[in-house]
């Protein structure tokens, strides 16, 4: 009986620095559980320093047992996921983070939870090691996926998960250009179990995630596989409407119960400016998916291959 395959992905941004230790750390990982073979897939998405040259080094070193995937030019995570995992050939697909925080010595326990029934397993973090920033955009993101994508509310979502190979199957499928790996997930299976493991400190450079790309993030889980915003503004837009009704009647008793008392001009253009500014709101939201629309029907890419160390990726 052949051994299964576990391929490993990893997007790659400004981590020249942290790459070596990771990889090493799965072969050492790997060497130890001995029942696998295994593959790395490094997807340098346009990092400014020389990830991409650290990348070609270890493929050198560590020869087929490594693929470097060179992006054009920064995509983000989740595209830089989709090109790794459309590059694997694994039974079980892992995907970890490139600066160390995700121990990759403990890939074996996403691996048995896999072998013991799940298709996908995330890690879980008893304690989290990144900062007060971090740690608010990943309390957001839970709050969107269980809210907006139907999360169980007890299940942990993170970076660091491993899923089988008909879930990367059934993921890859998606080809519009907003991919958002949380949802494709949630969409294809909901036998997701959690993993506890070891969350580490950073201890080199800083995270890449700037409040633009958390919210760029945020926006595009509320887009990509959910139509809950716009129920949401209709629901508002019936609300605001029912309470402007009634403080019209309101208005009109109160004039002919008090004729002198003024009707209030400040009151009137507070209920104005906030109404208009719902408006304006809810008109931006559905052009957001007018828009996303019209770019997938253009068929703008997900992420566009400059270059790899492996000749049948495309």
């Amino acid at each position: 009986m052949a051994e299964k395959m576990i391929s490993f992905v990893i997007p790659c941004y400004r981590s020249e620095n942290t790459l070596e230790a990771v990889v090493s750390e799965i072969e050492t990982t790997m060497s130890r559980i001995g029942d696998y073979n295994h593959e790395i897939i490094l997807i340098n998405d346009g990092s400014p320093d020389n990830t991409w040259e650290t990348i070609r080094e270890m493929s050198k070193k560590y020869g087929d047992a490594v693929t470097g995937i060179n992006l054009a030019k920064n995509f983000g995570q989740h595209a830089a996921l989709m090109a790794g995992l459309n590059a694997s050939k694994g039974d079980i697909v892992i995907c970890l983070d490139d600066d160390g925080q995700t121990p990759a010595d403990e890939a074996d326990k996403l691996i048995t939870a896999i072998e013991n029934g799940a298709d996908v397993a995330y890690a879980r973090y008893g304690r989290k090691q990144h900062n007060l920033f971090r740690n608010f955009g990943t309390a957001m993101n839970e709050w969107m996926a269980s809210v907006m994508l139907g999360k169980p509310k007890d299940l942990y979502v993170s970076s660091y998960f491993a899923a089988r190979r008909f879930v990367v199957d059934e993921m890859v499928k998606y080809e519009s250009s907003y991919p958002y790996v949380i949802g494709l997930v949630l969409r294809t299976t909901r036998n997701i179990v959690n993993v506890d493991v070891t969350h580490r400190k950073r201890e080199v450079g800083v995270s890449g995630y700037t409040l633009g790309k958390l919210f760029a993030l945020w926006i595009n889980g509320f887009t990509a596989f959910s139509i809950k915003p716009l129920r949401i503004a209709t629901f508002s837009g019936v609300t605001f409407a029912f309470l402007g009704f009634i403080y019209g009647i309101y208005t009109i008793i109160k004039k002919f119960v008090r004729p002198d008392v003024p009707v209030g001009f400040s009151a009137l253009m507070s209920a104005v400016i906030f109404i208009g500014g719902m408006l304006m709101l809810m008109l931006g939201m559905i052009g957001e998916y007018l828009g996303r629309l019209y770019i997938s029907q253009n068929k703008n890419p997900q992420y566009v291959i400059r270059e790899t160390t492996r000749d049948e990726i495309k």
